[in-house]
């Protein structure tokens, strides 16, 4: 695996070091030890799925709170996807900064989403499906959101036109620190 740190503080793009040969390759795709050995402490508890029919799919921007709080690592494993991660840590030298990577199917990369930062994600491809490892258990209490949108960080989306949300995520607030 190789890791190469991002724009917001903690967070990584993660891409295989893939072996192959005629028959196709063989990679690691999660090493608990070799997230230690970059500064990631981050054991996985739950996985999760989730399927987008159409391109331009936009869900998020989540997170969750207190004892809840997650740290995420995303693939997507069909498809593309636009992956977006959001430091809201107020003690972080990246506060308020975004960051987002280009996940498909093809190019087999993943983003470590450190907890405390918000995270969403759209679609580029109809039919896409991103599988995710959390460190914690969903917990509707804990759960938060910001407008995917939201003014004060100015997020590069790859489509701004036709965006397909949750009644949700339509209605989280905007962001106040």
């Amino acid at each position: 695996m190789k890791f190469s740190k991002i724009e917001v503080d903690g967070a990584y793009e993660i891409t295989l070091e893939k072996k192959g040969d005629e028959r196709g390759f063989f990679a690691r795709g999660y090493c608990e030890d070799e997230m230690r050995d970059h500064g990631i402490s981050f054991h996985m508890i739950q996985a999760n799925i989730g399927f987008n029919k159409f391109q331009n799919t936009l869900r998020g921007l989540h997170y969750q709170i207190g004892s809840h709080a997650e740290k995420k690592l995303v693939k997507c494993v069909k498809g593309s996807i636009y992956d977006v991660v959001v430091d809201l840590r107020p003690n972080s030298s990246t506060y308020g900064h975004w960051a987002g990577r280009k996940l498909t199917a093809d190019n087999h990369a993943m983003l470590f989403i450190p907890e405390g930062c918000a995270h969403g994600y759209q679609t580029l491809a109809d039919n896409s499906e991103i599988s995710y490892m959390v460190s914690a258990h969903y917990e509707p209490k804990a759960e938060r959101g910001i407008l995917w949108n939201d003014p004060a960080f100015n997020i590069k989306w790859k489509y701004s036109e036709d965006i397909i949300l949750s009644d949700k995520d339509k209605n989280w607030p905007a962001f106040t620190s």
